[in-house]
Parts: structure tokens; sequence; C-alpha cells
């Protein structure tokens, strides 16, 4: 076999020295600057930025400038949920990768740390994820990316389908994590498009009854296009007081973070149920160790996730579930501001930025 050693592209003279990027420079502060067009190192390959999806982890560090632990502490550029175009390839790269339409993987792990060699590569400590500081992401024309992670993606899934695999693999990883099989009872609490993935991955994957649950109505609505049997309002969901409650769900995936659904949710699980907290709202909260005792509960967290990319491809191309009725709205690179913030209004669900 031969491998290229150098940076191969036909269309690598054509290619701009320069290009736009958004970066925040702290809390509501976005500037449009112009930078040097990167180039694709060992294993790397060189994408032109089609479509990225906006997430509300963008939104918290532009309004608040940190996340937890992680804190905006120089000009970061936001946005991790990216597809594109492959325009150039560095050295041990395929050359006929040229021209090939991808969706990113946004996190780059140790490749032989612990967890990645246990296949949890998404649990390495030192892992480098998109628009987590100090790592910038993609609110730019064009970005640098290990081959490895820019999968192809068909002719059948659009630019923005494509970008929106990054939510469509947390709620894979959702589904997963609650061993959701045929027959089970699902209550999914929020009605984002995160809630709403994977209420769709839970019914995809063989659940009976799919229950969802949110504050706003017009999210419900949709809710019922996503694999939702059935939808509530926080003011009208059955009663969760018995010992019992309702008929007792088997995997209760919590989208919201918030404190309150999550305590109504683990009441509402059966004997034996699975809680996957997926949500990250709060960063504490009270638990009924009795009740967790009682039923003997399961609890489990997700970050992010792994191996989950040839699923979400396959989904989105077979059309069983559709990302492009998420987006709802489109904005450019000097619209970012207004992208990271639409989520709140009526009807909004996705924001797309297309640089």
């Amino acid at each position: 076999m031969n491998i290229p050693t150098t940076t191969s592209t036909p269309s690598a003279n054509s290619l701009p020295s320069s290009m736009r990027v958004s970066v925040l420079n702290g809390p509501k502060e976005l500037v449009v600057e112009e930078r040097a067009v990167p180039e694709p190192g060992v294993g790397q390959v060189l994408v032109n930025i089609l479509a990225v999806g906006v997430c509300g982890s963008d939104t918290h560090y532009y309004e608040h400038g940190r996340i937890g632990d992680f804190v905006v502490d120089k000009p970061l550029v936001l946005g991790h949920e990216p597809a594109g175009r492959i325009v150039a390839v560095g050295p041990g790269v395929d050359p006929a990768r040229v021209g090939q339409r991808v969706s990113l993987e946004p996190g780059i792990p140790e490749p032989f740390s612990a967890e990645t060699l246990a296949g949890r590569y998404n649990l390495d400590p030192a892992v480098q994820f998109f628009a987590t500081p100090p790592v910038d992401g993609v609110f730019s024309e064009y970005a640098v990316h290990p081959a490895a992670f820019c999968h192809p993606v068909p002719d059948e899934v659009s630019d923005e389908a494509a970008a929106l695999l990054e939510p469509l693999s947390v709620g894979i990883a959702a589904a997963r994590a609650g061993k959701v099989q045929l027959g089970s009872r699902v209550l999914v609490a929020g009605a984002g498009p995160i809630g709403l993935l994977a209420a769709a991955c839970a019914s995809r994957a063989g659940a009976t009854d799919v229950v969802v649950t949110d504050v706003r109505e017009e999210r419900l609505e949709v809710a019922l296009d996503y694999g939702a049997t059935e939808v509530f309002t926080t003011h009208n969901a059955p009663d969760a007081t018995d010992p019992f409650p309702g008929s007792g769900y088997d995997v209760f995936i919590d989208a919201s973070g918030v404190e309150a659904a999550v305590l109504s949710g683990l009441h509402r699980l059966a004997p034996a149920g699975r809680a996957v907290m997926v949500g990250m709202g709060t960063d504490t909260l009270v638990l009924p160790v009795p009740l967790v005792q009682n039923r003997q509960l399961e609890i489990t967290g997700t970050f992010r996730y792994a191996n989950t990319w040839p699923t979400a491809v396959r989904l989105a191309a077979s059309g069983v579930i559709d990302l492009d009725g998420l987006v709802t709205s489109r904005h450019d690179l000097d619209d970012v501001g207004t992208a990271l913030t639409i989520g709140r209004t009526a009807g909004a669900l996705k924001a797309v930025v297309s640089p």
C-alpha cells in the first residue's frame, strides 16, 4: 500500500490564504476576524465548513463566559456541531478524500489512553473538544481535523443534517445508556433538540411507549413527530405521588437539567428502572435515597458519546430520523449573536450557522 507523505489536493493552489472567523472575546462580545487558513498536518484534513448547529453550551459560554470549570479566559471560537467538505489533506491521508462531504466528530482523544483503548474515548481526560476552552470551535470558514473523525455522509444527508449528527449522537448515547429495548416504556423530560432526538432513538430502538414532558406546548407538538406516543406539560402530567406512579417507566431520560424534572422522573420509574442524566442545568440535586434503594434504581450520567457516528449516518440517510425538520433558523457569521439566543423564542428549535 502506498501511503501519501505530503499534503495532496488538486485544489490546494486555489484555496484562500485567510478566512472569516466568529470570535468570543468575553460574555456577549463577538467579533468577526480574519485569520490564516490552517494547513492540515499528519493524518488531518482541511474542511470547508458548510453548516454548524448551535448548542445550548455555545449559548451558555456566550452569555456567561464559562460552564463549570471551563472558563473563557482568552478569545474563543464557539461551535461544535459541524459539517463540510474536505478541500485538502495532510500527510498520511488518501488524496481521494478531497471533495468528500463529511460530518466532524468534535472530540479528539489521546489514541492510546486507557479510556480510548477500552472503547470509551469520550471519557479520555485529555480529550480536546471543539469550543471547550481552550480549544477553538468551528464558527469559521475552514477547520483542520483528524481524518478519522471526519465521517463521510451520503448525498441523502443534507449539509445541515450532517451537522446535526452530533446532537443525534447524544440521543443515541442516551438510548444506549438506558438500555432501551423492544417493549421498553420510556419517559423523556425536555423537548429541546436533544430530548426530541433521545425520544426518536428510543422509539427506533423498540420502545412501545415514549412519553415526553416539557413546559413549552409548541415543542410537545413537535415531539409527536419524533417518536413520542404521548406528551404532557409539567402542569398536566399524571400524579407522581403514588408508591408506583403511573404504570412505571423502565427508562427515564432527563434532557432538561431541571431539578424538579429529574426528581419527578425518578419517582415515575418502575422498580429496577434506569435513569439517564443528559441535561446539565444544575450542578447538584437532592437525591431521594430511600426511593433509589427501595426500587433498586440505576442512575447513570452520559458524557457526550463514543462510536455513534456510523449509526447516526445510517439513521439520517434512511430517513428514519428527520434532522432537517429540527432546523428553524439559519444565520451567517455576522449573525452568530442572534443564532446563539434565538432558541428562547416561540417555535425555535435549532439554529444553524453557515459560514
